[in-house]
Protein backbone atom coordinates (compact mmCIF):
# COMPACT_ATOMS: atom_id res chain seq x y z
CA UNK A 1 0.00 0.00 0.00
CA UNK A 2 1.34 3.40 -0.95
CA UNK A 3 1.38 5.84 1.97
CA UNK A 4 -0.89 8.88 1.57
CA UNK A 5 1.96 11.28 2.29
CA UNK A 6 5.12 11.37 0.22
CA UNK A 7 3.93 9.02 -2.48
CA UNK A 8 6.65 10.15 -4.88
CA UNK A 9 8.75 7.62 -6.72
CA UNK A 10 11.74 8.40 -8.93
CA UNK A 11 11.73 6.45 -12.19
CA UNK A 12 15.04 6.15 -13.97
CA UNK A 13 14.17 6.20 -17.67
CA UNK A 14 16.19 5.29 -20.70
CA UNK A 15 13.80 6.71 -23.29
CA UNK A 16 10.28 7.88 -23.92
CA UNK A 17 9.20 4.58 -25.42
CA UNK A 18 10.05 2.53 -22.35
CA UNK A 19 8.63 4.97 -19.81
CA UNK A 20 5.02 5.34 -20.98
CA UNK A 21 3.48 2.24 -19.46
CA UNK A 22 5.54 2.36 -16.23
CA UNK A 23 4.39 5.94 -15.62
CA UNK A 24 0.73 5.04 -16.15
CA UNK A 25 0.95 1.89 -14.03
CA UNK A 26 2.67 3.68 -11.14
CA UNK A 27 0.06 6.44 -11.25
CA UNK A 28 -2.69 3.78 -11.13
CA UNK A 29 -0.95 2.31 -8.07
CA UNK A 30 -1.15 5.67 -6.30
CA UNK A 31 2.41 6.86 -6.80
CA UNK A 32 3.45 10.30 -8.01
CA UNK A 33 6.20 9.55 -10.55
CA UNK A 34 9.18 11.85 -10.99
CA UNK A 35 11.05 10.99 -14.18
CA UNK A 36 14.86 10.89 -14.10
CA UNK A 37 16.42 10.89 -17.56
CA UNK A 38 20.00 9.71 -17.01
CA UNK A 39 21.80 8.05 -19.90
CA UNK A 40 25.57 8.56 -20.13
CA UNK A 41 25.69 5.31 -22.10
CA UNK A 42 24.24 6.93 -25.23
CA UNK A 43 26.90 7.00 -27.92
CA UNK A 44 26.30 10.54 -29.18
CA UNK A 45 24.89 13.82 -27.94
CA UNK A 46 22.48 13.72 -30.89
CA UNK A 47 21.07 10.37 -29.75
CA UNK A 48 20.76 11.75 -26.22
CA UNK A 49 18.80 14.75 -27.52
CA UNK A 50 16.45 12.62 -29.67
CA UNK A 51 15.61 10.36 -26.73
CA UNK A 52 15.25 13.32 -24.40
CA UNK A 53 12.79 15.02 -26.75
CA UNK A 54 10.71 11.83 -26.82
CA UNK A 55 10.87 11.67 -23.03
CA UNK A 56 9.64 15.25 -22.74
CA UNK A 57 6.61 14.42 -24.89
CA UNK A 58 5.73 11.44 -22.70
CA UNK A 59 6.14 13.52 -19.54
CA UNK A 60 3.86 16.24 -20.93
CA UNK A 61 1.31 13.60 -21.91
CA UNK A 62 1.20 12.26 -18.32
CA UNK A 63 1.78 15.61 -16.56
CA UNK A 64 4.79 14.37 -14.59
CA UNK A 65 7.97 16.12 -13.54
CA UNK A 66 11.15 15.48 -15.51
CA UNK A 67 14.65 15.72 -14.06
CA UNK A 68 17.41 15.66 -16.68
CA UNK A 69 20.95 14.54 -15.93
CA UNK A 70 23.54 16.25 -18.12
CA UNK A 71 25.02 14.09 -20.87
CA UNK A 72 28.45 12.79 -19.86
CA UNK A 73 29.45 9.85 -22.06
CA UNK A 74 32.87 9.68 -20.41
CA UNK A 75 31.21 8.27 -17.27
CA UNK A 76 30.00 5.29 -19.28
CA UNK A 77 33.34 4.85 -21.05
CA UNK A 78 35.08 4.81 -17.66
CA UNK A 79 32.90 2.00 -16.24
CA UNK A 80 33.00 -0.01 -19.49
CA UNK A 81 36.77 0.25 -20.01
CA UNK A 82 38.13 -3.20 -20.76
CA UNK A 83 34.62 -4.58 -21.34
CA UNK A 84 34.14 -3.25 -24.87
CA UNK A 85 34.07 -6.76 -26.38
CA UNK A 86 31.64 -8.21 -23.85
CA UNK A 87 28.47 -9.60 -25.42
CA UNK A 88 25.13 -7.86 -24.99
CA UNK A 89 23.66 -8.66 -21.54
CA UNK A 90 27.19 -9.28 -20.25
CA UNK A 91 29.33 -7.54 -17.65
CA UNK A 92 29.54 -4.27 -19.62
CA UNK A 93 25.75 -3.99 -19.55
CA UNK A 94 25.71 -4.78 -15.82
CA UNK A 95 28.20 -1.97 -15.18
CA UNK A 96 26.16 0.42 -17.33
CA UNK A 97 22.96 -0.41 -15.44
CA UNK A 98 24.76 -0.10 -12.11
CA UNK A 99 26.12 3.33 -13.08
CA UNK A 100 22.68 4.66 -14.01
CA UNK A 101 20.90 3.17 -11.01
CA UNK A 102 23.55 4.51 -8.60
CA UNK A 103 22.95 7.94 -10.06
CA UNK A 104 19.18 7.43 -9.77
CA UNK A 105 19.47 6.49 -6.08
CA UNK A 106 21.67 9.51 -5.45
CA UNK A 107 19.22 11.81 -7.27
CA UNK A 108 16.26 10.39 -5.33
CA UNK A 109 18.04 11.20 -2.06
CA UNK A 110 18.86 14.72 -3.27
CA UNK A 111 15.19 15.24 -4.06
CA UNK A 112 13.98 13.76 -0.76
CA UNK A 113 12.33 10.80 -2.50
CA UNK A 114 12.58 7.52 -0.60
CA UNK A 115 11.86 5.04 -3.38
CA UNK A 116 12.93 4.47 -6.98
CA UNK A 117 12.54 2.12 -9.91
CA UNK A 118 13.60 1.90 -13.56
CA UNK A 119 11.89 1.59 -16.92
CA UNK A 120 14.77 -0.57 -18.18
CA UNK A 121 12.94 -3.71 -17.05
CA UNK A 122 10.14 -3.22 -19.61
CA UNK A 123 12.43 -4.30 -22.43
CA UNK A 124 12.21 -7.98 -23.43
CA UNK A 125 15.99 -7.72 -23.93
CA UNK A 126 16.63 -6.94 -20.25
CA UNK A 127 16.74 -9.38 -17.33
CA UNK A 128 14.34 -8.33 -14.57
CA UNK A 129 16.02 -10.39 -11.83
CA UNK A 130 19.50 -9.12 -12.70
CA UNK A 131 18.40 -5.47 -12.79
CA UNK A 132 16.52 -5.88 -9.51
CA UNK A 133 19.61 -7.35 -7.85
CA UNK A 134 21.78 -4.47 -9.11
CA UNK A 135 19.20 -1.88 -8.01
CA UNK A 136 18.88 -3.34 -4.52
CA UNK A 137 22.68 -3.40 -4.19
CA UNK A 138 22.87 0.37 -4.80
CA UNK A 139 19.67 1.36 -2.98
CA UNK A 140 21.35 1.98 0.38
CA UNK A 141 18.54 3.23 2.65
CA UNK A 142 16.10 3.77 -0.23
CA UNK A 143 13.37 1.36 -1.25
CA UNK A 144 13.73 -0.10 -4.73
CA UNK A 145 10.29 -0.89 -6.12
CA UNK A 146 10.77 -4.00 -8.26
CA UNK A 147 8.00 -4.17 -10.84
CA UNK A 148 8.40 -6.23 -13.98
CA UNK A 149 6.75 -3.78 -16.34
CA UNK A 150 6.80 -6.42 -19.14
CA UNK A 151 3.96 -8.24 -17.37
CA UNK A 152 0.36 -7.73 -18.47
CA UNK A 153 1.48 -6.75 -21.98
CA UNK A 154 3.43 -3.75 -20.66
CA UNK A 155 5.87 -3.79 -23.56
CA UNK A 156 3.03 -3.85 -26.11
CA UNK A 157 1.17 -1.06 -24.26
CA UNK A 158 4.21 1.19 -24.06
CA UNK A 159 4.98 0.67 -27.76
CA UNK A 160 1.38 1.43 -28.70
CA UNK A 161 1.52 4.71 -26.77
CA UNK A 162 4.82 5.72 -28.36
CA UNK A 163 3.33 5.14 -31.82
CA UNK A 164 0.23 7.18 -30.92
CA UNK A 165 2.44 10.04 -29.70
CA UNK A 166 4.68 9.78 -32.77
CA UNK A 167 7.87 9.84 -30.72
CA UNK A 168 11.36 8.81 -31.76
CA UNK A 169 11.86 5.05 -31.67
CA UNK A 170 15.48 3.93 -31.49
CA UNK A 171 16.65 0.53 -32.71
CA UNK A 172 19.56 -0.13 -30.34
CA UNK A 173 20.18 0.00 -26.59
CA UNK A 174 22.32 3.09 -26.76
CA UNK A 175 26.05 2.58 -26.52
CA UNK A 176 28.39 2.29 -29.44
CA UNK A 177 29.07 -1.36 -28.55
CA UNK A 178 25.37 -2.30 -28.76
CA UNK A 179 25.29 -1.22 -32.41
CA UNK A 180 27.39 -4.23 -33.40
Amino acid sequence: MVPEKNNKILIHTCCGICSGYPISLLKEMGYEPVIYFCNPNLDTKEEFEKRLEAQKIVCMYYWVDLVIEDYNHQEFLNVSKGLENEPEKGLRCDKCIELRLKKAAKKAKELGITRFTTSLVISPHKNFEKITKIAKSVADDLEYIAIDFKKKDGFLKTNKLSKELGIYRQNYCGCEFSKR
